[in-house]
């Protein structure tokens, strides 16, 4: 079995082939340049993980929302389930960068934190 995927961890854009047998195990990776294309194909095809970016609403202060990011990237399936928290999410003014606004996001243990100050 073959999967093509596109690499995305740097501008280049890979075409990286993965090749595995039927139970899964890979055999071969080939189309990339370098070592982190390699990596990228073998945690995809075998746990794909995203970092999100996102905003939260922003009580009390100069603007409307603030910037924030999961900490480490998070499982791909449990997206949707963490997008759905940060659209309820609100946090108070002031926020500095790193200020924890959900303790676990999406119930992975990975916070999701601020990236600015407001």
């Amino acid at each position: 079995m073959k999967r093509e995927l596109t690499c995305i961890n740097c501008p280049l854009g890979c075409s990286v082939t993965v090749t595995m047998e039927d139970d899964g195990t890979i055999t071969q990776i080939t189309g990339n340049t370098c070592k982190r294309g390699e990596i990228y194909a073998r945690n995809e095809v075998t746990n794909p993980v995203r970092t999100i970016t996102s905003t939260v609403k922003l009580e009390g202060g100069s603007s409307y929302s603030v910037p924030v990011k999961t900490l480490e990237a998070i499982p791909k399936d449990k997206m949707a389930q963490a997008m759905k928290e940060i659209n309820q999410a609100t946090i108070k003014a002031p926020v500095k960068v790193g200020d924890v606004v959900i303790k676990s996001i999406a119930q992975t243990g990975i916070p999701l934190v601020a990236t600015a100050n407001r």
